[in-house]
């Protein structure tokens, strides 16, 4: 018999949201096979962010659904298998770096976190600011420690929003290399973004402007500023 084919990591159909008059995703049919480095590009405004907190069970779609591996986005199996940075950190005031950490991984019913974990602070140069209050962190070592939480779970679909906002030059490129090795070890990633030079090295690339798709294809096809001006 021959075996069903796999679900694609990430699945919508017909997905829409409005806020009354005003239309922030224009109908959405969008597949996502599973493994696959795919790049959501555009302004702000664009929609990117829209559809990435509905596929993050978030936001709730005005029409259509988001699957994740055949789990409604939202539902507690598709919250397993999904994990998320979102564009501003959401962290609690009163926990450190590391208590951020192990509520994770307990949430997450993970084992043998904690050598995960260190290499995690060391790539993202967060070791010695473990005990402390990300509350009292600026914004892109906030934004590391929300990276850290992403990663240290265990994930099928990673998705990101605006990852590189506030991030050094050592941030970047440490959390893009921990990117493609998450690809590597059979993730798949999806980074909403306006910076086209990290657009450029993804599978694919699905621009969007006010709300409509304008390109679905290689990143190596078209201008890619030509997309997003």
């Amino acid at each position: 018999m021959t075996p069903a084919p796999a679900e694609p990591a990430l699945r919508a159909a017909d997905l829409t949201k409005s806020y009354g008059s005003l239309v922030a995703l224009e109908p959405l049919d969008l597949t996502v096979p599973a493994g696959q480095r795919l790049v959501l590009l555009g302004h702000n405004g664009s929609g990117k962010t829209t559809f990435i907190k509905m596929a993050a069970g978030l936001l709730e779609p005005t029409s259509g659904t988001v699957w994740v591996e055949g789990e409604r986005a939202g539902s507690l199996d598709a919250r397993s298998l999904l994990s998320y940075v979102p564009d501003e950190p959401v962290l609690y005031d009163d926990l450190s770096v590391l208590e951020h950490i192990e509520f994770t991984c307990r949430l997450h019913d993970c084992e043998d976190w904690e050598d995960r974990a260190a290499r995690l602070l060391e790539e993202l140069g967060l070791s010695s600011r473990a005990e402390d209050l990300p509350s009292r962190f600026s914004r892109g070592m906030r934004q590391k420690t929300s990276i850290v939480l992403a990663l240290v779970r265990p994930f099928a679909v990673l998705i990101v929003d605006e990852p590189f906002v506030g991030l050094d030059p050592p941030g970047r490129e440490a959390f893009v290399n921990l990117m493609e090795e998450a690809a590597e070890g059979g993730a798949t990633v999806v980074v909403a973004t306006h910076q086209l030079d990290y657009a450029a090295t993804a599978d694919r690339c699905v621009a969007l402007r006010d709300g409509a798709v304008v390109y679905d294809g290689a990143p190596g096809k078209v201008e890619l500023p030509s997309l997003i001006g």
